[in-house]
């Protein structure tokens, strides 16, 4: 491994063949050298290389090696490269001391013995090398870290979700339970009383308009069932993809009409009026069936959580698109409240209230995105809530 580790070597001599010579002393396999004839040179050099090692011949002009080492040890990116100075000078010129105290590792005299230089620039190849190889072994082990450290936050992060998916599921079917025990129970009790009349022989319980009253009874426990059941349809749809939109061309205000209508009995018994505000002639070309769900579910809403108090639709066109606001005067809805009521399974409670299965906004919310369109929501704690469809007059594409 240590072989493959690339090494650049720089000699600096102001003289060409000592360039040659000690070039060819110290050239192996794995190994670059670069040659300097000059201080600014090598200067230049080391700014563009990473060097295993500097040899460095003292006696050059202009810059001299001593003041090259210098300038070397004072910069961060070469101060760590070893230098060994190189030169032709007696002993008495004391240039080894003066080699030393300028950070030199190594000072070798001419003339050059060749076993030296070989074996001393070995010594420091290899000991590059073992540094760049732990280095890289550091740098992998941090990698490795932040990997399993990421992995770590991301097992966090699925664990976390697993625990919500599991509190909503059993809220869920908690919810689920609830909301459908009270139209059976309904149910229920309608039946036992008819058998009890029947048991009794008590025929005038079974009158025309008695009957009526029964069936109308029954009829709205059946479509609570049903509405449920759908919901929930909705939601496995919508997670599959396969929410379909089926567009045609639609009157928005004769939509909201007719719902108005299918809903009287519904808005009789919450106790609250229901007033239509038509500001323009709006049709879009949109899915019929699900624009009203969507209308169904914003006065369901308004209905529930209304407090009995007048609620207003209008319908309107702004910019190409087609406007459906539902207004109640109602519990309101908190800023927190505001941020989650679109999520599944999110329903208010406030004052007693709290009602359904929790989906209705987010089936809502996900029908508008299927045509392109946005909900905008605006409420204050007790002063009632603002549901504001924008819908796109173009064609939606199916979902």
């Amino acid at each position: 491994m240590l072989s493959k580790i690339q090494t650049k070597l720089l000699i600096v001599d102001d003289l060409p063949e000592n360039l040659l010579a000690l070039e060819a002393l110290i050239r192996a396999e794995g190994r670059q050298v670069f040659q300097a004839r000059s201080g600014d040179e090598a200067l230049a050099l080391l700014l563009q290389h990473e060097f295993a090692l500097a040899i460095l011949d003292v006696q050059m002009p202009g810059m001299n090696g001593f003041e090259l080492a210098e300038l070397m040890r004072g910069t961060e990116r070469t101060k760590h490269i070893p230098i060994v100075f190189v030169s032709a000078a007696g002993r008495e010129l004391n240039y080894a001391f003066k080699g030393y105290e300028s950070g030199a590792v190594d000072f070798l005299q001419k003339p050059l013995d060749v076993h030296a230089v070989k074996s001393k620039v070995t010594v420091f190849v290899e000991l590059y090398r073992q540094r760049q190889a732990i280095n890289r072994q550091v740098e992998a082990l941090e990698q490795s870290r932040q990997e399993q450290e990421t992995l770590l936050c991301e097992l966090r992060a699925t664990q976390d979700e697993l625990r919500q998916a599991v509190r909503m599921r059993d809220n869920f079917m908690s919810i689920v339970a609830h909301e459908l025990r009270t139209p059976l129970n309904g149910l229920i009790l309608e039946t036992q009383l008819r058998k009890l009349y029947l048991a009794k022989g008590r025929a005038e319980a079974f009158t025309l308009d008695k009957l009526h009253a029964m069936t109308d009874r029954d009829e709205r426990q059946i479509t609570s069932l049903i509405r449920l059941i759908e919901d929930m349809l909705d939601v496995s749809r919508i997670r599959t993809g396969s929410l379909s939109i089926r567009p045609s061309q639609v009157d928005l205000a004769q939509l909201v009409t007719q719902v108005l209508e299918g809903l009287s009995a519904q808005i009789a018994a919450a106790g609250c009026t229901v007033s239509l505000q038509v500001e323009a002639a709006v049709s879009g070309c949109w899915d019929e069936f699900r624009i009203e769900q969507v209308i169904v579910n914003l006065l369901t809403n308004a209905m529930r959580y209304g407090a009995k108090r007048p609620i207003a639709v209008r319908v309107a066109d702004a910019a190409s698109h087609g406007i459906i606001e539902v207004r109640d005067q109602g519990i309101g809805i908190s800023a927190d409240n505001q941020a989650r009521i679109f999520q599944q399974f999110e329903r208010v409670s406030s004052s007693g209230v709290s009602q359904g299965l929790g989906l209705g906004l987010y089936i809502t919310e996900q029908i508008v995105k299927a045509h392109h369109g946005w909900i905008e929501l605006q409420s204050t704690e007790g002063q009632g809530s603002t549901f504001r469809v924008c819908l796109p007059l173009a064609a939606a594409s199916t979902v």
